[in-house]
């Protein structure tokens, strides 16, 4: 089918069902960059429609080949996950104040990143990609996803996205280690403050020949960062003491959204205004897009041309993942910081960011005194 017909299909469809942004003197953050509601409209929406915008599908290849042609009724948090990572390979690769425009030729690295979510199997973070990898997650095909499912599934098949050089880093138990991170994403610098040798390096292959004798660029460098922190803020509905956390999270200029929702009903949350909730929305069921012979792809279904969905925010299911991208170690150092403040904003802590975490073996009998002294540390207990 070609791009005419998906887009009609959308079009006719969809947009009538959707409001106008509202007339609102309240300030309107999306993913860290805030605007005025009366006189920025046409700002918001080209931002807005500037994301990528993942929706369910139908009419692909065959998930394993003999699987589902179609993710309509159970690909949503999968597409969420692609929004969310889809938003960080735009802000790597093109920036996060490049704007899609409708029918204008696009970058190289606009269509490469495209076409790493085509539905096709050999697409990096295709949803043949996570579906199948998350068999591992322990979800068969065509079974729903948590958040957190989606977090750990991304973080595995960035390990093959040669071209971006991501770190996927997904922080666990509302706790975001300082020093774990920097090792993942400068994994050429030894903490230990010698340099590192690679294991089995004889003699003749040492320190400057071997790990350390890597490009100027390279050492220079800090592989871009995607932090997603899965978070339960509370039991069955969210607890209204972590909402203005939850906002501020959005005006963090390292920003890349939430992904969450409705049980079984997956959005991609962008922003807020007053005490609503931006969102794209997986919910449509659109044919797959074949790429022309060229390379190029037929985009226009890929970008939401219409408002914004809004929600309130006390309908928001308490399960989400947080999503924040670090190009540099400045911006993560600065990240740091930024959320730190967050944390003490809030009535109740959102997360915790710490330096270190120690590693303690009780076999080490002689140090557990010394570590327990300190209440100010965090443990990680290994073994009995």
């Amino acid at each position: 089918l070609d791009a005419s017909h998906t887009t009609l299909t959308y079009d006719t469809l969809r947009f009538g069902e959707f409001e106008d942004f509202p007339e609102t003197s309240e300030p309107v953050w999306i993913l860290g960059k805030e605007f005025n509601a009366l006189t920025e409209k046409e700002e918001i929406l080209s931002d807005v429609t500037s994301r990528l915008w993942f929706t369910y599908r139908k009419n692909f290849q065959p998930i394993g080949g003999t699987g589902p042609t179609s993710d309509t009724g159970w690909g949503c948090m999968l597409r969420c996950g692609q929004m969310i990572l889809g938003e960080a390979l735009v802000c790597r690769h093109l920036g996060r104040d490049w704007r899609w425009v409708r029918g204008q030729k696009q970058k190289e690295e606009y269509i490469s990143i495209l076409n790493a979510f085509i539905d096709k199997k050999d697409s990096y973070y295709s949803i043949h990609q996570i579906a199948q990898m998350g068999v591992g997650e322990g979800k068969s095909i065509g079974q729903w996803y948590g958040p957190n499912t989606v977090a750990q599934v991304l973080k595995k098949l960035a390990m093959f996205d040669s071209w971006s050089r991501l770190v996927v880093h997904v922080a666990m138990d509302n706790t975001v280690v300082i020093e774990e991170i920097k090792r993942l994403c400068m994994p050429w610098l030894d903490f230990g403050g010698a340099c590192a040798e690679p294991e089995g390096a004889g003699e003749l292959n040492g320190c400057l020949e071997g790990a350390c004798a890597l490009a100027e660029e390279e050492t220079a460098l800090w592989k871009p960062l995607v932090l997603l922190i899965p978070l339960r803020l509370g039991l069955s509905d969210i607890n209204e003491a972590y909402i203005e956390t939850l906002k501020q999270c959005f005006m963090l200029p390292q920003s890349l959204g939430v992904i969450g929702g409705k049980p079984n009903s997956a959005h991609y949350f962008i922003g807020y205004v007053g005490e609503e909730l931006i969102y794209l929305d997986p919910h449509t069921t659109q044919p797959a897009v074949e790429p022309y012979e060229d390379g190029q792809v037929p985009d226009e279904t890929y970008h939401c041309q219409h408002p914004p969905c809004r929600m309130h925010i006390c309908e928001l299911d308490p399960s989400i993942a947080a999503g924040f991208f670090c190009k540099t170690e400045d911006e993560f150092d600065d990240w740091c910081m930024r959320i730190r403040r967050v944390s003490l904003y809030g009535r109740l802590i959102l997360l915790t960011v710490i330096a270190v975490k120690y590693r303690i073996n009780f076999s080490d009998s002689d140090r557990l005194e010394r570590f327990f002294d300190s209440e100010d540390e965090e443990f990680e207990i290994l073994s009995l």
